[in-house]
């Protein structure tokens, strides 16, 4: 039977959650937040656009903290845009982009829920996207950051 010393690799099996020779444990959800991120800034800017547009795709008449559907139409797909910039900041392995990161997943989280009277559904998925988002920067950012570098 062979083990990984035999292949002139030293692994410690002891760390839970190691990321094995690619990188240090907790990288995976670094990539996951910079990739979420991404995706939900691409979706945020759209749905800015459609609700700017009027589209046909929001609840009718639904009531909002303030304002109407087209002021959250252009507050979303502007956060949209935050979330597409601290994605790929992300990349850099930048202490700071981690922190603007943290920032605006939770700016994008509160307006989330005060967009829900437009799309509950949505919102809600969004939110819980946002919080899994923050978790992984906040918990397993700081040092796996650099593993981008």
């Amino acid at each position: 039977m062979r083990t990984t010393a035999d292949y002139g690799v030293e692994r410690r099996y002891s760390d839970v959650g190691s990321a094995g020779p690619d990188g240090p444990p907790g990288t995976g959800w670094v990539v996951f937040a910079a990739v979420m991120l991404g995706l939900a800034g691409v979706w945020n800017f759209f749905a800015g656009i459609a609700a700017i547009a009027d589209a046909h795709v929001y609840v009718a008449n639904a009531n909002y903290v303030f304002s109407d559907l087209s002021t959250w139409g252009w507050i979303v797909m502007i956060l949209g845009v935050f979330q597409v910039i601290a994605g790929l900041s992300l990349m850099s392995g930048s202490e700071v982009a981690r922190w603007f990161a943290i920032v605006v997943a939770g700016v994008n989280s509160l307006a989330q829920l005060n967009f829900a009277p437009a799309e509950p559904w949505w919102a809600m998925a969004m939110f819980t996207v946002d919080i899994l988002i923050i978790y992984g920067l906040a918990a397993h950012g700081g040092a796996r950051l650099r593993a981008f570098r």
